[in-house]
């Protein structure tokens, strides 16, 4: 019966693919066996506690103390900052608010995170693709879209890219739809490169909106939090098209606790530790002989492309180790994406990678042995 009340289109639709979803965690604990490397969370426990005060109360709508430590992080004023449950829901909301259903397009230029496509199916959003190539922004082809599309979503650092996009280029789309369209920049990744933010531009161009996150740098991916910085008018529309209760107590308490200057300099720390790690597992994998190219990295990942894929993904599969596999993406065929987790983790990894490679040559030489 249900199927038949449906939308016709949401039957076949594929939903995202999120890490959990195609590999599940169980109970989640710290005592799980897996190593996590293919969602880029942050590795090691969570270091702050939830408690229970006032959790028979509904929260407030945007806790001012969390605007606030928000609006001091990034140098904004709080109407120009809409927390949200993680930056996913802050891109639903933009096309909830700037798409009608059925008649309205976003653009997206993949490869490129999954949820702006899937968030315009689930609303009934046209999707328009204006590829990447080699992986930064195809400005003719974007020209060509002007007045067939509301929303313009950007990632910077990309996912599961990894590099940045020229500022020029970001300014350049901001100048191309300037009349005609708001152009989303996701700076998921922008702890781990925050020179790169394009927040300085939003006072330039009222077309512009960034969206943000707890979840990577500052290692509170299980908080759900999420920040989207935009023209006081933006957040105005976006904030009638929220749910009224957004923001969970616990999470607020400990989003506060987050952006505090002890926590901050916690997370420069964190991210310091992340780029160290990253350039010795990028510098590794191009010393092997069978990775054909490490993709450039600004996050807390690191993309190749293998002819070997299913033999490294399956070998740490099996011994418990989890990467996240690319290759269905657009141009980033055989690609597996590793998520910087701690240099333990890492240091396995490349154990169990170096032992399936030599256990394989040892099998094929003695079958050659054996034949002759």
């Amino acid at each position: 019966m249900a199927a038949n009340l449906a939308r016709e289109e949401l039957i076949d639709m594929v939903p995202y693919q999120s890490a959990r979803r195609l590999q599940a965690a169980g109970d989640g604990s710290a005592t799980s066996p897996k190593i996590w490397l293919n969602a880029n969370e942050a590795p090691g426990p969570g270091i702050y506690q939830l408690t229970g005060e006032c959790i028979n109360r509904y929260p407030d709508f945007q806790p001012d103390k969390l605007l606030n430590a928000y609006a001091d992080y990034c140098n904004l004023p709080v109407e120009n900052i809409l927390c949200t449950r993680g930056a996913d829901e802050g891109i639903e909301l933009l096309i909830r608010t700037f798409c009608k259903a059925y008649r309205d397009n976003i653009l997206i230029c993949p490869p490129t995170y999954g949820m702006y496509a899937i968030s315009a199916e689930n609303h009934g959003a046209g999707i328009i693709q204006v590829p990447l190539v080699d992986n930064i922004l195809d400005l003719d082809a974007l020209s060509r879209e002007v007045g067939n599309t509301r929303l313009v979503f950007l990632c910077s650092p990309g996912n599961p890219t990894g590099n940045l996009l020229p500022p020029e280029q970001i300014e350049a789309t901001l100048e191309l739809f300037s009349q005609s369209a708001i152009v989303v920049v996701d700076e998921a990744y922008i702890e781990f490169c925050p020179d790169s933010s394009v927040v300085n531009l939003l006072s330039k161009y009222p077309n512009l909106v960034i969206v943000r996150t707890l979840s990577k740098a500052f290692a509170l991916a299980g908080l759900r939090c999420g920040f989207t910085l935009a023209s006081s008018e933006i957040i105005t529309l976006l904030s009638k098209v929220i749910a009224p209760y957004p923001v969970p107590g616990p999470v607020a308490d400990i989003a506060v606790k987050a952006l505090e200057k002890p926590a901050l300099a916690q997370m420069s720390v964190r991210v310091q530790e992340n780029n160290i790690l990253r350039a010795e597992l990028a510098g590794w994998l191009s010393e092997q002989s069978w990775c054909q190219r490490v993709f450039a990295s600004d996050t807390n990942f690191v993309l190749f492309q293998t002819g070997d894929k299913n033999f490294i993904f399956n070998a740490l599969t099996d011994a418990g180790i989890l990467i996240r596999d690319q290759s269905k993406q657009p141009q980033l065929n055989n690609c597996l994406r590793i998520s910087i987790g701690s240099a333990r983790e890492l240091k396995l990894l490349k154990q169990v990678i170096t032992q399936a490679f030599a256990a394989q040559k040892s099998q094929q030489a003695q079958q050659t042995s054996t034949e002759t």
